[in-house]
């Protein structure tokens, strides 16, 4: 991790940036609701087949991923070379353990919390979950930054078609679009991770040890991370910020078109990251890419957008923050005279007692504002950093 203090950051679009920090606000958001009894159905994820809008959130911010990508290996003329090479295996390898550690961290704590002997709460290691969000995107990262140094943008436009067509007819032939102990992708991350360190999910009432970012998942989740990586070089290659909204709309519209008519056959999933997820989402994040340039960096509208932006200069260092704020807000008890001296939460707190009546008992709407006001907590240490000039690198 680096710590950067700039007086002047280098031309770049807002437009990303913002992007890039809607998407993490929506993260922390959709993570962090009061109570997970009454949410809203947009604030939940499809419980199989099908996209809500808390399914958009991860996808956008790996599209973005791509385009960062590109910006970062075009300073080097995308030469294959041991520093570049260095670079990107370093990255990698840090996003990597700060996902792992987290996971670690967060069993610790409850270890602690709930009584447990220290060292048993400090050796996990033997049942912890190895894959989620931050080691999925290392992976994709890494592996998508290689190819980027490796092969020319028209042989990457094949390659992603080969990886998504391939990953299609491994899920076709090995019932990937079945929730069950048989489906290919349960069956390579047993045999990859062991079922002691997966994640347990839950569909219809049924469990089942099976990883929404699993290791077979990860190669259409590459190739996710490629489609950004070709929309970076879209816009590079355009300085006109018209022609960059006008070809962004169209391979938007392209893709999410294609995405949808191909569902009839290989459904939209976000758990197993089907082909048509990956042309869905990259379709809609080009498109709302378009759409902010033009508002932002072509009619100048940008004091609305300055909210997103703090998320979107620091990205990765408030997803973590959240990640361990929420822990402690979620452990941490006290006795409440409130609900009759009983011990609650820090969440429970603000949910039940502040939010809740507020809002006449309405479960999900106090849920959806106690997770509001979580986002504000995260933003006020961003926008602390912003104003600072501080933007930290993982």
């Amino acid at each position: 991790m680096t710590t950067k203090t700039s007086d002047a950051r280098p031309k770049r679009l807002m437009a990303l940036d913002v992007l890039r920090g809607i998407t993490i606000a929506g993260m922390i958001l959709v993570n962090n609701p009061g109570g997970w009894d009454e949410i809203y159905s947009p604030l939940r994820h499809a419980s199989w087949n099908g996209l809500t809008p808390t399914d958009l959130v991860f996808p956008f911010f790996m599209f973005i991923m791509g385009i960062s990508a590109y910006l970062s290996l075009r300073k080097y003329n995308f030469e294959f070379s041991m520093p570049v090479v260095w670079k990107i295996v370093k990255r990698t390898v840090l996003i990597f353990l700060v996902g792992l550690f987290l996971t670690w961290f967060s069993m610790f704590l409850r270890g602690v919390y709930n009584g447990a002997e220290l060292w048993e709460s400090v050796m996990t290691f033997d049942h912890i979950r190895i894959l989620g969000v931050l080691p999925r995107l290392a992976l994709c990262y890494g592996v998508g930054s290689l190819l980027g140094i490796i092969f020319s943008r028209k042989a990457l436009k094949w390659l992603v078609a080969l990886m998504l067509v391939a990953y299609a007819v491994i899920l076709v032939l090995g019932h990937g679009f079945e929730f069950a102990d048989h489906n290919v992708i349960a069956v390579v991350d047993r045999a990859v991770l062991g079922e002691a360190h997966m994640y347990t999910d839950y569909v219809d009432g049924v469990s089942l040890k099976f990883d929404p970012e699993g290791f077979l998942s990860t190669l259409p989740s590459i190739a996710h991370m490629l489609v950004g990586f070709l929309c970076g070089g879209l816009i590079v290659a355009n300085k006109n910020n018209e022609t960059r909204i006008n070809k962004l709309f169209i391979v938007g519209t392209v893709l999410t078109f294609a995405g949808f008519l191909l569902s009839y056959g290989l459904p939209i999933n976000k758990k197993i990251w089907s082909p048509t997820f990956v042309l869905t989402t990259c379709g809609l994040a080009s498109s709302l890419l378009a759409l902010l340039i033009w508002i932002i960096d072509v009619k100048g509208y940008r004091r609305w957008s300055r909210f997103f932006e703090v998320f979107g200069v620091n990205p990765l260092f408030l997803y973590c923050l959240s990640a361990v704020l929420a822990l402690f807000i979620g452990l941490t008890k006290f006795h409440c005279g409130a609900v009759g001296g009983d011990l609650i939460s820090i969440r429970e707190f603000i949910y039940r007692v502040c939010l809740l009546p507020a809002c006449c008992g309405d479960a999900a709407l106090a849920s959806a504002l106690s997770a509001v006001v979580f986002v504000l907590i995260c933003w006020c240490v961003g926008y602390f950093l912003y104003k600072k000039k501080i933007y930290i690198k993982l």
